[in-house]
């Protein structure tokens, strides 16, 4: 198996990922139901997104935290979200690639989703003092 070199192989990896996302039990729902995502519109912005964190290719120019947070006002996200997202992913880039970054992508989808799962729990609490 080879390792994840460019930005055919990443589209690749991300549309094969959502694939799985949408059938999801857990959070395929927010794609479909919740988001209505347009996907034509969407897999370019995250195949920029990790191109720019894994390839070093700056080409993501959007504020991704924004995006999630206005998410997490329609739906809060929890910890399941988090995981089964992580799950998904990281199975994904195990079926396709291997090396180091491929490595570095599962790595770095974990500080992702640790962060955002942080940062969703204190946006949460703070809602639900209010």
């Amino acid at each position: 198996m080879r390792d994840i070199e460019s930005r055919a192989d990443i589209e690749q990896l991300i549309i094969q990922f959502y694939e799985k996302v949408k059938q999801d039990a857990t959070i395929g729902f927010i794609f479909t139901d919740v988001v209505q995502m347009d996907w034509s519109h969407h897999i370019p912005v995250i195949v920029d997104f990790w191109e720019t964190i894994l390839l070093d290719n700056p080409v993501y120019k959007k504020n991704a935290m924004e995006v999630h947070y206005d998410l997490n006002k329609k739906v809060p996200l929890q910890q399941q979200h988090f995981s089964s997202w992580l799950q998904l992913f990281n199975s994904t880039i195990d079926e396709l690639f291997a090396g180091k970054t491929a490595t570095l992508a599962k790595t770095r989808a974990k500080g992702i989703a640790d962060i955002m799962l942080l940062k969703m729990n204190k946006e949460n609490d703070k809602h639900s003092v209010l």
